[in-house]
């Protein structure tokens, strides 16, 4: 006799049991008419439901849950401006090829197409800015579709996979299946490499006097880590990273010379353009990396590895373009290594090095942003995982803090979004709440996600916070002191036009210590009314003190550090310029 009992679940209930079975252990999610359905099934799941207090923040920290761990990262919204405000969080996904699935409430069936109320085509929307999409018909093809976008969004080039779900599949009744494995006709991400080319691979080092490895972000998404740091030193080879590839090597390591590009070290890029073999690892020769790509390296013959057959020889032409997993390449390649010394080579490196890593003009009487994240890196033993949002304070995150391990710089890199830096922070945190996770920001991009101060506070996410504070849009800023003549074109976010941010000062006398004008808003009043304590730093003297209170307090703890705007990111190659372009100072 057979006394198994036939389960009969909503559509809803069937989307959440199914995330249940994939693993998935915390959802960010932000309800809405198009989605209620789905919440009421989440109210009796086993899984974290995280709520952000808007879309794109909860986007955001999918995004950082992904990129922090490694797993997917899973956030829920509803039709309309509910689907629309992820678009953002869904575009840096994708151009950083990050891990995610994003679910939509949409209108019942028979109203799509009608332009009901709340309705989008969430699907046509980001139809470019996704792995793949599912739009969802019937509620028995839910289980399948789940684990299809499950596969997609973390095999192969990771990325984002939307699911859409009308309110009519959602309240649809059908008995639940749902089975292992996952097959997907025509869909192959599990490649196998040539054995011919890692024959093809040591020829070209065999010939070589002047190699250069150029590790990207692939290194750090491919779990290959390991195999770069092993490759380089067995090959005894000089590596750079780009920004997204930073902590795939430690940046104390004797063969890193840190990351290349417009903000890069001058070390990296000129190893990189002088040498004579070039070897790409899971990168994609950005235009932030290469500047015209006509000049960069125009001397070299170049290997490009990738997991992502359609970025060999996009932007940059390859001698020799390999379609592998670079994980399982580059353990082929250390089997039997070709290892020369490269002599002339490495001491024309290593007085690059020496004489031009990443420096500033340290002023005692100033609380420089250099300074103050060279503080950090102190007091927390270059331990943390430092989330930044996008701007001038991105850029010396990634040059004045010290990066040991992957995964722990989470940065926007592609799509340069800001606001990015606070949701991001808050969704490592749920993901790894062992680790420090220290959000560093600038007041610009901070503002455009504020709003997460309360989902920090209510959801009690121990984020740590340090806003540089320069009362300006510092990057577009220094661009137009750079190339328009000081001129601001509303780049001004303080209550002065002064140079520091200050209210009736003499701007090139004033130090910043006790000004009278203090800048707008007031970071820490606002942090408060989120039950958030905080405090404001304004000299040097006070740094240490302020630093060593953030971490010692227990739970999420705001610093609005006063820095000032006179600092420029150097070094810097301007736009459409070459390495031979670049300015120091």
């Amino acid at each position: 006799m057979n006394n198994q009992t036939t389960e009969i679940l909503k559509g809803s209930e069937v989307a959440i049991r199914c995330l249940e079975l994939l693993g998935v252990e915390v959802v960010f999610a932000y309800p809405g008419g198009q989605a209620i359905d789905l919440h009421q099934a989440l109210t009796r799941s086993s899984m974290r439901v995280v709520l952000p207090r808007h879309e794109q923040g909860g986007a955001f920290a999918a995004n950082g849950y992904a990129r922090v761990s490694g797993r997917v990262g899973v956030a829920m919204a509803t039709s309309g401006p509910g689907a629309t405000n992820l678009v953002s969080g869904i575009a840096d996904a994708y151009m950083d090829s990050v891990p995610t699935v994003f679910i939509t409430g949409q209108v019942p069936l028979h109203m799509i197409g009608k332009n009901a109320f709340q309705e989008t085509d969430i699907i046509g929307v980001t139809r470019p800015i996704v792995k793949h999409s599912f739009l969802v018909l019937d509620a028995n093809d839910i289980p399948q579709i789940m684990k299809e976008a499950f596969h997609i969004a973390r095999s192969g080039r990771p990325g984002p996979v939307v699911v859409d779900i009308p309110k009519s599949v959602q309240q649809q009744q059908v008995e639940f299946k749902f089975t292992e494995g996952c097959e997907i006709e025509a869909y192959n991400p599990d490649i196998t490499f040539d054995p011919a080319d890692v024959e093809k691979i040591k020829e070209m080092i065999r010939s070589c006097n002047r190699p250069c490895i150029y590790a990207g972000g692939g290194i750090i998404s491919g779990d290959a880590s390991a195999e770069l740091v092993k490759f380089a030193e067995t090959y005894n080879m000089p590596v750079v990273t780009t920004l997204m590839g930073i902590g795939a090597i430690p940046d104390d390591h004797p063969l890193s010379l840190r990351w290349l590009g417009m903000h890069g070290s001058y070390a990296a890029n000129y190893t990189a353009n002088e040498c004579d073999l070039l070897i790409a690892l899971g990168s994609r020769f950005s235009d932030r990396v290469t500047g015209n790509p006509q000049k960069f390296a125009v001397n070299a013959r170049i290997i490009h590895i990738d997991i992502d057959e359609s970025e060999i020889n996009k932007n940059k032409f390859a001698d020799l373009g390999v379609h592998a997993n670079v994980k399982y390449l580059l353990a082929e390649l250390c089997k039997e290594p070709v290892r020369k010394d490269y002599k002339a080579w490495f001491r024309q490196v290593n007085e690059w090095k020496a004489n031009h890593m990443f420096s500033y003009k340290d002023d005692p009487k100033r609380l420089q942003p250099q300074f103050v994240i060279s503080e950090l890196a102190r007091l927390t033993e270059g331990k943390a995982v430092i989330v930044p949002g996008v701007g001038q304070h991105q850029m010396w995150s990634a040059q004045w803090y010290k990066y040991s391990s992957p995964r722990q710089l989470l940065t926007s890199g592609a799509l340069g979004a800001m606001g990015f830096g606070l949701p991001a922070a808050m969704g490592a945190k749920v993901a790894c709440p062992e680790k420090l996770v220290i959000n560093i920001d600038g007041d610009g991009s901070f503002q455009m996600n504020i709003q997460e101060l309360g989902t920090l506070f209510v959801e009690e996410i121990d984020v740590k916070m340090i806003i540089l504070n320069n009362q300006h849009l510092g990057m577009v800023a220094q661009w137009e002191d750079r190339f328009f003549q000081h001129n601001r074109g509303n780049t001004v976010l303080g209550r002065c036009k002064g140079s520091r941010g200050c209210e009736n000062r003499d701007c090139d006398n004033c130090p910043g210590t006790n000004c009278t004008g203090l800048p707008y808003p007031d970071f820490v009043t606002i942090a408060k009314g989120y039950g958030i304590p905080g405090r404001a730093v304004f000299c040097r003297e006070e740094l240490e003190d302020a630093i060593k209170e953030m971490l010692a307090t227990d739970g999420p703890y705001l610093l609005d550090v006063y820095t000032g705007y006179d600092e420029h990111v150097l070094p810097m190659i301007p736009p459409g310029g070459d390495y031979k372009s670049l300015i120091l100072e």
